[in-house]
């Protein structure tokens, strides 16, 4: 029998082929290895120098402004407000009306009174509200029982002596005793009786001035020369004692407070000149003087209160603003500045960003003081000469490598390489 060959093998080489010719690829394709990556380029920057100088210390503080005055002015009568003399901003004189209270029950009131005293004074014998009794045997009605009893006693006495020569009865000698005994009652009595008339007398005197103390608050006046910060009545209202009806301040001058910190208490002293300004005024200095000094520092803030006076002629400064003074003192200190851009807030904490080494950025903390102008004082953290970036802010941390850019040319001038 004759068999034919199929080439069945054919398949299965071009597999093996394909698998040799993966392997080869697969071998001539190995991955190179990776080359590390290159430091990046230092971050240029500007840098200047701790320095040095000498200052004259100004106590800096904010505070706020209030009147030297101020009272809410009430009424001491009750009545109808008949008139009302002022208004909101009104600027007052001392002693300026505010308001008229309906004054005619007070008048009633006061003839009652005036009348009650004149029927006392007349009862022992006063004319006037200013006479006075220096000796109260002196009084008509004192007067007139010693006279009575002086007559009782005569009589008495000359019938106890026809007694005593058999004449009179002894009758008529009782009747006389009585009589003297009654009399020298009624003239203690009579004594008695003006003491207390002349206490009753001083008691309407106190009456009839306070009726015309009554009568004349019925006129509300300002007690003192201030401005109308508030109306609180109209005409035609009844009001009653202690009822509001203004409330005046005096702003000329104004009270400033100011909290100061303590480590401050020796420099500030009695009668201190100060410059102040205020957010209104922004291009003005206005002149204060200390004018109370607190004895005592409040522990939670560690500030004591200073009180100056401002001059306010035109009532341009307004109580209740805020204010910002300064304090010159005569205290110099050796202190290190940098300046203001060179600091920065993060994390709660104000920080530098010095350059160690001329080339590498190491960060610190630092305790800020004073500012003066585009500077600020440095009271902990750096040193005199230390260089600090003032630059680049944002790219600095602690171990980032920097290089210092020359510092810049001031116009007009050249290159020294020009």
């Amino acid at each position: 029998m004759n068999f034919s060959i199929v080439p069945a093998a054919q398949p299965a080489r071009n597999f093996l082929v394909l698998v040799c010719a993966a392997f080869c690829m697969t071998s001539c394709t190995k991955q190179q290895p990776i080359q590390a990556k290159q430091d990046s380029a230092p971050v240029q920057i500007k840098a200047v120098r701790v320095r040095s100088r000498d200052v004259t210390r100004a106590v800096q503080s904010v505070g706020t402004m209030f009147p030297f005055d101020e009272a809410v002015i009430s009424a001491e009568i009750e009545g109808r407000v008949v008139e009302v003399k002022a208004d909101l901003g009104d600027v007052l004189a001392k002693g300026a009306v505010l308001v008229r209270i309906s004054d005619e029950e007070q008048k009633y009131m006061l003839q009652q009174n005036e009348a009650a005293l004149r029927m006392s004074m007349e009862r022992v014998g006063l004319k006037n509200e200013n006479d006075k009794i220096i000796d109260i045997l002196q009084s008509s009605e004192v007067r007139r029982t010693q006279a009575d009893l002086f007559d009782a006693e005569q009589r008495f006495k000359r019938t106890k002596s026809l007694v005593d020569q058999g004449i009179g009865s002894a009758a008529d000698l009782d009747q006389a005793q009585a009589r003297f005994n009654a009399a020298r009652a009624t003239y203690d009595q009579s004594i008695n009786s003006v003491r207390n008339l002349l206490q009753e007398i001083e008691r309407q005197k106190a009456l009839v001035e306070l009726q015309r103390k009554k009568l004349r608050d019925a006129v509300v006046y300002a007690p003192f020369a201030g401005s109308v910060k508030e109306k609180s009545v109209s005409t035609g209202a009844f009001v009653r004692p202690n009822t509001p009806l203004f409330t005046l301040v005096k702003t000329d001058p104004i009270r400033l407070k100011l909290e100061v910190p303590e480590r401050f208490a020796p420099w500030v002293k009695l009668g201190q000149i100060m410059e102040v300004q205020v957010e209104a005024f922004q291009d003005r200095k206005f002149t204060g003087k200390v004018w109370r000094i607190s004895p005592t520092v409040e522990q939670s803030k560690r500030t004591f209160i200073v009180e100056a006076l401002v001059a306010n002629p035109k009532n341009e400064l307004k109580p209740g603003s805020y204010a910002r003074a300064s304090l010159p003192t005569d205290k110099t200190e050796h202190i290190l500045l940098v300046p203001v851009r060179s600091v920065v807030y993060l994390f709660g904490a104000n920080k530098t960003f010095a350059v160690r080494n001329g080339n590498t950025i190491e960060a610190r903390d630092v305790k800020i003081g004073d500012r003066f102008a585009e500077e600020v004082e440095i009271l902990e953290g750096l040193q005199e000469g230390d260089m600090v970036a003032t630059s680049q802010m944002n790219r600095l941390d602690t171990g980032t490598k920097v290089s210092i850019a020359p510092p810049d040319t001031p116009k007009g001038e050249k290159k020294a390489s020009d």
